[in-house]
């Protein structure tokens, strides 16, 4: 984390006006959620207790260039480019931006580069707490195929808004290189900044999935996020997969946080704040996978050990995390979104692991298991436990640490997740 102190991206105050307000598309043809990206405060990026390697107020040298590369989906015939400067406190002052095709390293393709535009403009200014996405523009794309989206910011601000999907994926250099194709002496970057989402324009029927969750959902073994996730590969079963709507696309967005709970903030906001904008907000979204509780949980197996504060508010009895998830539930049904409500996976033998632990996990997981008013239950426990030993991860399917599961695994939440319910 330490290399964080080598990067902050720019604002410059001016008019919040100057942000553009996307256009209403029309009937037949709409914008669709193909990726995004849960954002996060950049102060709870450093482990509790410690300040962060760079202070919210400190500035860096101006005229840098970022560049994110990320996989779409679901294809279209236009792309626009989210914008979030969620956690500043200051104006972002975007100043130039474009969209690529990736042809690794983040180096891009010249021939496929677009320049993005905000209300006609090459930049604008986007105030503290809020999202701009850009212009549409015609770029025709395909479901997994890399995109780079590089950003240039003329005036330094402090770094607020960062998100970790996917890891490895972000550069930094010197000077107005959006246009670049190779970034000149690029350094990489350990956390994605203020890109968050990417729609494409469809004329088609397309479903939108969002897997909401922590890091089990998140992807721990590969960073946040990337090709080692269960959600990467429930959209690969997806396109995959044969079946009488098996042509109907489904768009399946990663929001995943790792370390997040359902009822209170840490590492990210909690899963009840957050879920309005990190689920409902996206662009066209059906589904919800719901998967949160496991830290929640799991934070009270560290009472009363040195060094481990745990505030006896943030200590959930079964009616407390059951109430927050049916909360989600009623949250998302008055916005006609679908609700799949996961089981919480074991966690024997991890530090998580004990008598109380397990009661909890037991009486949420029976309760979860008799929602009615729900569209589906996906029973991930029952996917992921051990037969031989129930209250702990099958061996093929433990990472090593008896919490998070391995590839194998992942693969086993995927192809635990109804297809056909994902479709309607």
């Amino acid at each position: 984390m330490l290399c964080l102190a080598l990067f902050a991206v720019f604002a410059h105050a001016a008019p919040p006006s100057e942000a553009a307000a996307p256009a209403a598309p029309a009937a037949a043809e709409r914008w669709i959620a193909s990726w995004a990206a849960a954002p996060l405060d950049f102060r709870q990026l450093a482990p509790a207790g410690t300040p962060p390697p760079v202070a919210p107020d400190d500035r860096a040298s101006s005229g840098l260039t970022l560049r994110h590369q990320l996989q779409p989906s679901v294809g279209g015939s236009r792309v626009r480019v989210r914008f979030s400067n969620r956690f500043g406190t200051v104006p972002l002052q975007l100043s130039a931006a474009t969209v690529a095709r990736g042809t690794g390293g983040g180096a891009i393709s010249p021939t496929s580069l677009r320049p993005l535009r905000f209300d006609g403009r090459p930049g604008l200014a986007i105030a503290p707490g809020a999202e701009a996405w850009s212009d549409g523009v015609d770029f025709p794309v395909e479901a997994g195929q890399t995109l780079v989206v590089s950003s240039y910011y003329e005036r330094a601000a402090p770094l607020s808004t960062v998100h970790l999907q996917p890891s490895n994926a972000s550069w930094m250099s010197n000077g107005n290189a959006v246009a670049a194709p190779r970034l000149p002496d690029a350094q990489r970057m350990p956390a994605n900044a203020f890109v968050t989402g990417v729609d494409v324009w469809a004329a088609r029927e397309i479903r939108t999935v969002v897997a909401f969750g922590d890091s089990i959902t998140a992807g721990a073994l590969d960073g946040e996020g990337g090709g080692n996730s269960y959600p990467h590969q429930l959209a690969t079963l997806l396109r995959r997969s044969p079946g009488p709507d098996a042509a109907r696309e489904v768009a399946v967005l990663n929001l995943g946080i790792g370390g997040n709970r359902l009822l209170h903030g840490g590492a990210g906001r909690s899963g009840l704040v957050r879920f309005g904008d990190d689920v409902l907000g996206q662009s066209g979204v059906t589904h919800v996978i719901v998967l949160l509780g496991t830290n929640d949980i799991g934070r009270t197996a560290f009472i009363g050990l040195p060094g481990q504060a745990v505030a006896a508010s943030e200590i959930p009895t079964p009616e407390q995390l059951q109430a927050g998830l049916q909360q989600l539930v009623r949250q998302a049904r008055e916005k006609g979104v679908k609700v799949l409500l996961g089981t919480i996976p074991p966690f024997g033998g991890s530090p998580y692991g004990n008598e109380h632990t397990e009661a909890l996990r037991a009486a949420v997981n029976r309760w979860i298991r008799g929602r009615q008013d729900v569209d589906a239950v996906v029973d991930f426990d029952a996917a992921l436990r051990d037969p031989a030993r129930p209250l702990a991860l099958l061996p093929a399917y433990d990472s090593g640490d008896h919490l998070h599961p391995n590839a194998a695994g992942l693969t086993a939440m995927a192809g635990a997740v109804d297809l056909q319910e994902l479709r309607e």
